[in-house]
């Protein structure tokens, strides 16, 4: 653990008016008392999102893990989809404490829309009624399925990739992780956007946000106590739970790896995509100068949060349609 001050670095100026505004209706630091409120926070509903949109969106149940219950997915496609298309697996964020399989939904609907894919996103269980390893389970047994019923969804397989945001993009290294290790579904790529990867919570980082920003430090501790319980910063907290604990990353897809500079898991990210790097893959990063945690999400028209779901559609696009 670091001993250390660092001083927390500067928000983005547009987005620390943003920033302002979201303090009056939500914490920084969100602690275990908090987590039934959060999940009772209203959410845009899914209509909503669709709107305006010529998207189809389709409510599966499939088999879960061997000896869980079933899971339910959403299957989102264009109204004129045409078969042939690129598959993308959508592992949503919330801390594994809080969310849905529609949280965050909106980015991968936009890739739905522009490049005719098919998007199939899954309703995992949540921490802490469900710890390790129920999510992850959950998610590589919805992408299991996905893979498995290529024909009948109507996209490629050899252009299926998994994308997640947060926690979803933590999941969704964790899955690329056990595909890799259990022989399979072959991915293209993996979309890890500003990914929960490190339940040690040590990088400096993870220090300088605390108290500040959206999803500080003590959220951090919230969500992987939740998540791991007594076997947090043990040596039982496996490569699939914690992705940051894995020592091998070669012989995995493509990723692509964005993070904001003023978040916690800054630190984490730029570590794993270096590490990617050191055992011989691909990894584009990006790392936006004054961005708190999900600043794309929850500042859209800010400069910054164009230019950095604009980066990611373009990588994204690079690869499906290559």
């Amino acid at each position: 653990m670091t001993t250390k001050t660092h001083p927390a670095p500067p928000f983005d100026s547009e987005l620390a008016v943003v920033l302002a505004g979201l303090a009056e209706v939500m914490p920084a630091t969100i602690t275990p008392e908090l987590i039934p409120v959060m999940r009772e926070a209203p959410a845009i509903p899914l209509e909503d999102i669709i709107a305006g949109r010529p998207i189809t969106h389709t409510e599966r149940t499939i088999p879960g893990p061997e000896g869980a219950p079933d899971l339910t997915i959403s299957i989102f496609k264009r109204s004129d989809f045409v078969a042939g298309a690129p598959g993308i697996y959508h592992t949503h964020g919330g801390g594994m404490i809080i969310g849905d399989r529609f949280t965050g939904i909106g980015g991968i609907l936009e890739w739905v829309d522009v490049m005719n894919a098919v998007a199939v996103s899954v309703e995992y269980r949540l921490a802490p009624e469900h710890p390790d390893p129920a999510p992850v389970e959950d998610s590589y047994a919805g992408l299991v399925w996905m893979a498995d019923h290529a024909d009948e969804l109507g996209f490629d397989p050899a252009r299926l990739i998994i994308a997640g945001a947060s926690a979803g993009g933590g999941l969704a290294a964790g899955v690329t992780l056990m595909a890799r290790d259990k022989g399979g579904p072959a991915l293209a790529g993996q979309v890890l956007i500003y990914p929960m990867l490190d339940d040690r919570n040590e990088t400096v980082s993870s220090h300088q946000i605390d108290g500040i920003g959206v999803w500080d430090r003590g959220s951090n501790e919230t969500g992987w106590d939740a998540y791991l319980g007594d076997r947090r910063k043990t040596n039982a907290v496996s490569i699939y739970a914690a992705p940051a604990r894995a020592t091998d990353l070669s012989n995995l897809p493509p990723a692509f790896i964005d993070v904001g500079t003023a978040e916690v898991f800054r630190d984490e990210d730029v570590a794993y995509a270096s590490q990617i790097w050191a055992d011989g893959g691909i990894a584009e990063l990006h790392v936006w100068p004054g961005g708190f945690h999900a600043f794309d999400q929850l500042a859209p028209q800010a400069d910054v949060s164009i230019r950095m779901t604009e980066a990611r559609t373009k990588w994204v696009r690079r690869l499906l349609e290559a």
